[in-house]
């Protein structure tokens, strides 16, 4: 245990990326705060709850004590499928969003709010703000299967985005944006930024949902994850520039292609739902699950061996490479 401990210790070792390092914690999200702490949230396999980690260095949260913050409803709404928590520090306080279904509806999915006003995070109180809030003359946002919202900051603004699914029939799953009036209430109307128009997209389901935003240089690139929770899943890639209207969608460039797929010979199948964060030299970090097997046993969404992953962030002509 300790030759393992040791191991974790710096980012530059090669053996800490792209393997196992927070098993079976799929959906991952690391916030590290102003004061360089560092946080980890994820969806837990029995979608039952939302749990927090913390530790002085990103690699430390694999031996850090997980804390269970917040339990599900025993019916009624946020009573099943709690997915994705997301941790931010918006406005001088704490909050959590992340999506919930119903038991007696289990795909009455929908997107919540927590706050916390406290100091500490683990310790402190969280209060449900309900279901996140749209813009007054929407008619349309977080009323059916939405999910994986994340939240981001540009030019003085912060943005929403997230999953929701469309349609008659089969259903879609397109990503959405929208300002923010407060942490828990929209400005504006949904946007749509993309849908599944690629075969690549389309596996199983046809979906786009877990974006999640890394600046750089001036530019906005906002990863996304399509297909289904197997080995078919895999990310996609938009980019905008920070100074355009970022509620229009001709300002956001979709690649035609996936920037991360399963590999069969790095052993990784099925990355996605990433987040960005940096070490603490400041370099840029994925956080990503994946799976170390092709042969999955039961439903892929039940299944709990999705783990958490670490990668480097290589930057090439000023755009992001992801790779193992």
């Amino acid at each position: 245990m300790d030759k393992e401990k040791e191991l974790r210790k710096g980012m530059s070792e090669a053996s800490l990326y792209n393997k196992p390092w927070i098993m079976q914690r799929a959906d991952p999200y690391v916030y590290r705060h102003t004061d360089g702490t560092y946080y980890f949230t994820a969806s837990v396999p029995a979608y039952d709850g939302i749990v927090l980690r913390r530790a002085d260095t990103l690699a430390g949260l694999a031996e850090a004590e997980e804390k269970e913050v917040w339990h599900k409803h025993e019916s009624g709404i946020m009573s099943c499928h709690i997915w994705a928590p997301e941790l931010h520090y918006l406005d001088g306080a704490w909050y959590i969003y992340y999506a919930g279904g119903d038991k007696d509806d289990i795909w009455a999915i929908r997107p919540y709010v927590l706050e916390c006003r406290d100091e500490d995070p683990m310790t402190g109180t969280w209060t449900e703000k309900g279901k996140m809030r749209r813009a007054a003359e929407d008619e349309f946002s977080f009323e059916a299967f939405s999910l994986d919202a994340t939240v981001f900051e540009n030019r003085g603004e912060h943005y929403y985005v997230w999953a929701e699914k469309v349609g008659v029939g089969k259903q879609i799953s397109n990503l959405y944006i929208g300002k923010m009036e407060s942490p828990y209430q929209l400005k504006t109307v949904q946007v749509l930024l993309t849908t599944p128009d690629y075969d690549w997209e389309r596996v199983g389901f046809w979906v786009n949902e877990g974006p999640a935003v890394i600046k750089k240089d001036g530019k906005i690139f906002m990863t996304y994850s399509a297909s289904e929770t197997g080995v078919a899943y895999c990310m996609g890639m938009l980019s905008a520039d920070e100074d355009s209207d970022l509620l229009d969608p001709l300002s956001w460039h979709k690649e035609r292609y996936p920037v991360l797929c399963s590999d069969e010979s790095a052993g990784i199948y099925g990355p996605g739902h990433n987040c960005f964060t940096v070490d603490e030299e400041g370099n840029d970090i994925m956080v990503y699950h994946a799976r170390t097997e092709t042969e999955i046993v039961g439903d892929p969404l039940y299944n709990p061996n999705r783990h958490a992953m670490l990668m480097k962030v290589e930057w090439k002509d000023g755009r992001p490479v992801f790779g193992f």
